[in-house]
């Protein structure tokens, strides 16, 4: 469960928000993707502290970010003069999960964002491993020192109990936006949210087994929902976003390039 707003914070203070859906409307497309990003700044310190070359210190603006804006993000956060400053990361580091949507998915099938509600199976930024390990070596050892905040924002979800719980919610969003395509990205929501429609199917691989194909779409009814499920691959692996798989990224190249001359109206076709 999440903590109490006040107690979940980022590296210099900034507090963690939930990034969801703001175009409450209905949508022909609903997008699920895994947990939300967040704003990167690098840390750029005097000699003799070691800096983060991308730190995580505020929540997206908006859900998919695109990293617009980041500079302007990042110049409100305050950090004692002793500590340096703090510029926006590499462009790799902000809004890269946002651009690859757009680009590798949405744009294939000829669709806008405001065609789409977008949503996560965890709305707010989470810490991975190595964000986890670069606070508690450089940033942790300066806390008392300069009164700085404790971080408290939650670490990568790992278990059934931090993915699921925001299912129901999910579903009244699905409800909400009668879409009659939902794409999913990556294993995740198969795992933890589309399985039980799925007669336990956990992942694309399980999936491709049964479509005979990477990129085939299928009908399925959700809590009396129906509509065609799309499940695709994480925009890691389509975008090449740091560790990647080249299997997955070649399938989803054929897929785009195949997609584009399609006649995509079958897509919403109940």
């Amino acid at each position: 469960m999440l903590e109490p707003e006040h107690r979940r914070i980022f590296p210099f203070g900034q507090p963690l928000h939930e990034v969801k859906q703001t175009d409450r409307t209905q949508k022909d497309v609903f997008v699920l993707g895994v947990y939300a990003s967040a704003v990167h700044a690098r840390w750029i310190p005097p000699k003799g502290i070691k800096g983060i070359a991308a730190l995580a210190v505020a929540s997206e603006p908006y859900i998919f970010w695109k990293g617009d804006k980041a500079e302007e993000i990042i110049s409100q956060i305050e950090i004692p003069n002793a500590l340096g400053k703090l510029k926006p990361a590499g462009e790799k580091f902000n809004g890269p999960s946002g651009l690859a949507l757009d680009k590798f998915y949405l744009e294939p099938l000829g669709l806008t964002r405001e065609q789409c509600w977008l949503s996560d199976l965890v709305p707010y930024s989470c810490l991975n491993d190595k964000q986890e390990k670069a606070i508690e070596e450089r940033y942790n050892p300066h806390i008392d020192k300069y009164s700085l905040p404790h971080v408290t924002i939650p670490g990568r979800p790992k278990t059934k109990i931090e993915f699921t719980e925001k299912k129901n919610e999910i579903i009244d969003e699905i409800k909400q936006a009668k879409p009659k395509l939902v794409i999913s990205l990556g294993d995740e929501p198969i795992k933890w949210f589309f399985s039980r429609w799925l007669n336990g199917a956990s992942s694309i691989k399980d999936l491709i087994l049964t479509l005979d194909a990477y990129g085939k779409f299928f009908s399925l009814t959700v809590d009396g929902m129906k509509f065609n499920l799309l499940p695709l691959t994480h925009p890691r692996q389509a975008g090449k976003l740091g560790q990647h798989s080249k299997e997955w990224n070649a399938l989803h190249g054929q897929w785009m390039r195949k997609v584009r001359h399609e006649d995509k109206t079958k897509y919403f076709e109940a």
